[in-house]
């Protein structure tokens, strides 16, 4: 049997990740005006880690799986609301929150948080990138959107974390959220990161249901692993 390589939508996704972080510091530096802001390059160096540093052990894993991440775009059996969701989803998280960080620590000063917060926002979010990467080792149906691989002969994965939570790779992402306004120090880039956790907790109804309906075996796992992000509320 050969074994899977990484193909060019593979290294695609790859190059992605690896420009997340400048893409970010571009926006993050033309907002405040300047680039004299220690803690935003110390956020960049963390975002590069935890973006590059988790995904290349699921690239030496399952290089299969990333080369389906980043070709995604092709998948004609997408849920149509996902797509719209992804879209949303990205402006907020990706492009308003680092904005908003630029604007506040850079030219307003509209909030401040202590340093202390951001080292706890650097522990957060590298603890969200290694949830992320568990996901992602242990479920090899990790695609980007929401659809039933009946091309893959989707399953329901009930180890790893999928033991806790059954969406835990959507708790890695509300984790890296929740602390980015953190690492940046600005209290202001919360608004859109919890508009974005908002947009990921509606998407995670929307798979659990679609899961339920159209996976065997799912409503199953859902009587044994009880909660889909936070046990003991939800």
């Amino acid at each position: 049997m050969t074994r899977a390589k990484l193909r060019k939508s593979g290294y695609k996704l790859l190059i992605g990740y690896a420009a997340a972080p400048v893409i970010h510091g571009l926006i993050i530096f033309s907002c405040a005006g300047r680039t004299d802001l220690p803690w935003i390059w110390i956020y960049l160096v963390v975002n590069f880690i935890g973006l590059v540093g988790g995904i290349l052990p699921v690239c030496a894993r399952n290089p299969e799986l990333v080369n389906r991440r980043g070709d995604f775009r092709r998948a004609k059996d997408t849920k149509p609301w996902d797509r719209w969701l992804i879209m949303v989803y990205g402006i907020f998280s990706c492009y308003l929150m680092p904005a908003v960080a630029g604007l506040d620590v850079g030219r307003y000063h509209w909030s401040e948080m202590g340093p202390g917060a951001a080292v706890a926002g650097i522990a957060g979010f590298l603890a969200g990138s290694a949830l992320l990467t568990w996901s992602m080792l242990r479920n090899t149906h990790f695609e980007t959107t929401v659809r039933i691989q009946t091309d893959r002969g989707h399953s329901v994965v009930t180890t790893g974390p999928y033991r806790f939570v059954r969406h835990p790779g959507y708790v890695g992402a509300i984790i890296w959220n929740l602390t980015t306004p953190m690492m940046t120090r600005s209290a202001a880039a919360f608004i859109p990161a919890i508009a974005g956790v908002a947009v990921l907790v509606i998407r995670t109804s929307l798979e659990d249901r679609t899961l339920q309906r159209e996976l065997r075996g799912y409503t199953e796992y859902t009587r044994k692993t009880k909660y889909r992000l936070l046990p003991g509320l939800w």
